[in-house]
């Protein structure tokens, strides 16, 4: 006899398959990362990493100063320069966290916009079956006309409204996500417009002087300072020439200016030939750049006449000091005097020079370091000549504004007078040469600049002040009517006619919702009745 099993197969339940712990990780990273917290500590620690941009002298702003920088704390300078604290945004640590912070905000947005769209197209939800549990609640005689009253009230009062049979539901308050939204968006926007201006920016200040002989065209080796973006080549800035014609400033009688302007002429390939003004607060715009006005200043002119009797004449800037009367220092060299006209050879030690101090409006009495006015009212230019090796033809690079006194110190260059000049007015040196005041010139500090990120990063940063007051202001809530039927007994005040339960949810901190759920009530009441009247009245008609 042959026994059959007839229960039924038992099926081996399939083997677990064991996750995939890289695919894991990185799913749990990018979670990390792209989380509202991490975008913070990101924007925080790119504040931090800042800092030594702002403390320390940069490479790509003044290089001079990181040369000082290096000679003043030899110990220090080297290991700050490992790390790239001289070129901190430029730096792989200051990159890494920028890009980190840009890749954060895009995933932290990414998926927020895309509920924030869902949200906006669908429906207002349904009214909850027990609106007793809401924040708000209450039940009053229900207007006439019903549901589509109610409706028609709360649309004119921009509600998104949903009628579903005699029940309404509305919602309102969407701005504060949409500001949110904004506001992070327009932080990226801005991230981008500060990157374009790193990349393919480029700036460089010039100091100009007024006359024809001193043009300045758009070079990389005409600026004092310049400072390319890696993306730029000095090949291709723009090509165009600015001569200073006039300047004028005015002062009060305390010395505070008034007025700046300044007068030039514009020409060359990409620009057309014009003469413009500008000021401290209207910079001169060109096709690709533009042109702001810094500073200004006197640059005194002297003849120097040599042992020979040539004579050279030079137009040399002086700096201000910083005083409020424009005190001046500078430094006037001479590199082809005193060469024989026979031999066309010089002595070494027959280089002259002389450093000065130029006062606009002097004092009536010594001493006489310090001018009373900034506008010429009593011109005075207190010289200090110095006659010796220069080393004006070693080719040693050198400032052009100060005499290098380590010349001075070893005894190369020696000092062989000094002299309080008037406009006009020469002196005659122990050799028979002389110098002459003949008057001064104005110059002016121009920053000429171009930054493709500005407009972007304007428009993002207005962008971003909108959604932050929407961020802030708004408040996303919800309100619910229900039309139910009166109490049908008699002597009830509401006997024979409609009720209407309505309640309220604030999805956001909002602690005036109570006063406005109460207004709202109050309104949609009224204004119900009052459509209804005049419904009423045109139909009577």
């Amino acid at each position: 006899m042959t026994v059959v099993d007839d229960r039924p197969e038992t099926v081996a339940p399939a083997p677990r398959r064991r996750p995939n712990r890289l695919l894991a990780l990185l799913r749990n990273s990018w979670r990390q990362l792209t989380s509202m917290r991490t975008a913070l500590i990101l924007l925080f620690l790119l504040a931090i990493a800042a800092i030594p941009g702002s403390v320390l002298p940069q490479r790509g702003v003044s290089p001079e100063k990181v040369n000082e920088y290096f000679v003043e704390h030899p110990d220090w300078a080297p290991r700050l320069d490992r790390i790239g604290a001289f070129e901190v945004f430029g730096s792989v640590w200051f990159s890494a966290i920028y890009l980190l912070l840009f890749t954060s905000l895009i995933g932290c947005i990414t998926p927020r916009l895309r509920d924030h769209i869902r949200a906006l197209r669908s429906r207002p939800p349904a009214v909850p079956k027990r609106m007793a549990r809401l924040p708000q609640h209450t039940v009053l005689p229900a207007p006439p006309g019903g549901a589509a009253a109610i409706a028609d009230v709360l649309r004119k009062r921009r509600w998104r409204v949903e009628v579903r049979g005699d029940e309404v539901s509305a919602e309102k308050g969407y701005l504060k996500e949409t500001g949110n939204l904004l506001f992070h968006t327009s932080l990226i926007a801005v991230l981008i417009g500060v990157a374009l201006g790193s990349w393919y920016g480029w700036s460089g200040n010039r100091l100009l002087v007024a006359g024809a002989d001193n043009a300045f065209c758009n070079t990389r080796q005409q600026y004092a300072e310049a400072k390319l973006g890696p993306r730029v080549d000095s090949a291709e800035l723009p090509r165009f020439c600015l001569r200073l014609d006039d300047f004028q400033a005015r002062f009060l009688e305390s010395g505070q200016p008034d007025f700046f302007n300044a007068t030039v002429t514009v020409d060359g390939p990409d620009e057309r030939t014009r003469q413009a003004d500008f000021s401290v607060n209207a910079p001169l715009r060109l096709n690709d750049a533009s042109v702001y006005l810094l500073g200004h200043g006197y640059a005194p002119v002297i003849r120097y006449t040599d042992r020979f009797g040539r004579s050279q004449t030079s137009t040399t800037p002086f700096l201000t000091t910083g005083d409020m009367g424009l005190t001046s220092e500078g430094l006037a060299a001479f590199p082809d005097a005193n060469v024989d006209p026979k031999t066309g050879q010089r002595a070494a030690d027959q280089q002259m020079a002389f450093t000065g101090i130029y006062l606009p409006t002097a004092p009536q009495q010594a001493p006489f370091v310090r001018s009373e006015y900034p506008t010429e009212r009593n011109p005075t230019l207190n010289l200090v000549a110095y006659r010796g090796n220069l080393g004006l033809d070693a080719g040693i690079p050198g400032s052009v504004y100060q005499l290098d006194q380590r010349q001075v110190r070893t005894g190369k260059v020696k000092e062989v007078g000094t002299k309080l000049l008037r406009k006009g007015e020469s002196w005659t040196l122990d050799d028979g040469t002389t110098v002459q005041f003949l008057g001064t010139e104005r110059y002016v500090t121009l920053s000429i600049r171009h930054d493709p990120g500005a407009t972007p990063l304007l428009i993002s940063c207005a962008v971003l002040l909108v959604g932050l007051m929407g961020s802030l202001f708004g408040r996303r809530r919800r309100v619910f009517f229900r039309v139910l039927p009166g109490d049908p007994g008699e002597g009830s005040p509401t006997s024979g006619s409609s009720l209407m339960e309505v309640g309220g949810l604030p999805r956001t901190d909002y602690p005036g919702f109570a006063e406005e759920f109460a207004q709202l009530v109050a309104v949609v009441n009224g204004g119900a009745a009052a459509t209804e009247r005049a419904g009423v009245r045109e139909g009577a008609e």
